[in-house]
């Protein structure tokens, strides 16, 4: 178990109050988050269309979310700055960072082309690690890198295009036989409900119901890049909420306030459930995943800002690094702790009928895994965090933009527009609340955490 800081419990009493503020068809595809926005430096605008390829296809996964998710994003990234490194100015390689992994320079000709070498690496890694999905998808990734193949070798030699192609090979392989190394993940992609799992029994606890398996129970053990469970700290639930069936307790006022928050979302249709609806990212073939929705922030990020292809890869793999550390200590956490969802308390003690707002796009009312901390909270505040520290400020002017392309959709993707990333991910956190699916106290506990492992990311000397 996780040592529980001092420091994390004050800074928890300032969420609270912070946090209390805040009030597979084909054509639902996201191709581009923002079309209307170009990059002037043509290396970034080839990521950020690999990039808008890999959100499209994140969408049509199956059985990946959102754990397989998170690592394949960490390792994708780790490819691109890897492949981009040696045409860095002050950036260094993660070789020597990082046991079992290793990129021979000698292997980098002297005149490799840099685009075509990361179109060759992105098609390589995101066709590997991006492992299940939905038939005819995948062909995807090879239709696109063809096309890019064929405009980026216009103009060079047949020299410079074996070279180029050799060196994105090359270093997409080292980082695959890296992730091979992790033998825990590697298990778990494979058997992402591991029948040896039994749930402990008793009042308050999770426990998968009938018709569901847990899903990662193990996911504590897999690689983290800047921060292992052991090393974040943990606030254990009990110590900020006691189980209670009085009327009169935190604990029974955090579940009504679920409740009434999630029947009247649905009722008024108001703007808790847009809120609700805008940040799921729960439904394979609908959303992309929660992890994913990070990443398509990113993308929109980068070209609102225009940033040289350096930058964008150092604010991807950080962002990458900071997603799967994430769901690493998320993960940890909740099966620590296991604690139930509102919907099995709700339907015991307060309306037998409750259903939750999500219920309506999946079979079961709730993701199968135990409620605390909120894993979209704990995604939220690790991009947030990433973001604030890359950009050296917390106050942007942002319209997220993600579904705004999506047509014949059966939510609300409707844009909503922040002032910082804070609000945004704060606003992320509360929107487990009205969708039903989460209490207030398994928000607030992910933002925590989620800070606490972009402080890590973030003190990663990359110069």
């Amino acid at each position: 178990m996780k040592v529980k800081s001092l420091k994390w419990i004050v800074i928890i009493s300032l969420s609270i109050t912070i946090f209390q503020s805040c009030n597979t068809d084909a054509d639902t595809d996201i191709i581009d988050t923002d079309t209307a926005i170009s990059v002037s430096d043509d290396t970034t605008t080839l990521i950020t269309e690999w990039n808008n390829l890999w959100v499209s296809i994140d969408q049509h996964t199956e059985n990946m979310r959102p754990n397989s998710v998170t690592r394949a994003l960490a390792y994708i990234h780790l490819t691109g700055y890897e492949t981009a490194v040696p045409f860095m100015n002050d950036y260094s390689s993660n070789s020597e960072r990082y046991s079992n992994f290793n990129i021979n320079s000698s292997n980098l000709e002297d005149n490799v082309n840099l685009n075509l070498a990361l179109n060759t690496a992105y098609a390589e890694v995101i066709d590997h690690f991006m492992i299940n999905l939905e038939s005819g998808v995948r062909q995807r990734i090879s239709e696109f890198e063809n096309t890019k193949t064929s405009s980026l070798s216009d103009g060079l030699s047949l020299s410079q295009i074996e070279n180029s192609e050799n060196w994105g090979k090359y270093v997409a392989q080292r980082v695959i036989d890296f992730s091979k190394s992790d033998r825990d993940a590697e298990w778990q992609i494979d058997n992402p409900t591991p029948q040896s799992y039994i749930a402990p029994v008793g009042i308050g606890l999770w426990e998968a119901k009938e018709s569901e398996d847990a899903w990662f129970p193990y996911w504590r053990e897999v690689r983290t890049f800047a921060i292992s469970p052991q090393e974040s700290t943990s606030v254990a639930f009990d110590d900020v909420l006691q189980y209670s069936t009085s009327t009169s307790s935190d604990y029974y006022q955090q579940m009504n306030n679920v409740y009434q928050t999630t029947i009247t979302a649905n009722s008024e249709n108001n703007e808790d459930l847009w809120i609700a609806e805008f940040w799921a990212d729960d439904v394979e073939g609908l959303m992309i995943s929660p992890p994913g929705r990070q990443f398509s922030i990113a993308n929109q990020l980068i070209k609102n800002y225009d940033l040289s292809f350096d930058k964008a890869l150092e604010l991807l793999l950080r962002l990458g690094f900071s997603i799967n550390d994430a769901a690493v200590s998320a993960w940890d956490d909740k099966y620590t702790y296991n604690i139930e969802r509102p919907s099995n308390y709700i339907t015991e003690y307060i309306d037998e009928s409750f259903t939750t707002n999500l219920s309506r796009f999946i079979q079961e009312e709730n993701p199968a895994f135990p409620s605390y901390p909120s894993g979209h909270a704990t995604f939220a505040a690790a991009a947030a965090g990433v973001f604030i520290n890359f950009f050296g400020t917390d106050n942007i002017s942002f319209t997220d933009n993600t579904y705004t392309n999506a047509v014949n959709i059966s939510f609300n993707g409707s844009p909503r527009s922040f002032t910082s990333f804070t609000e945004m991910a704060r606003e992320n956190a509360y929107s487990r609340v009205p969708l039903g699916v989460h209490i207030e106290q398994d928000a607030i506990e992910g933002l925590r955490l989620g800070y606490e492992i972009a402080e890590a990311v973030n003190n990663i000397d990359l110069q």
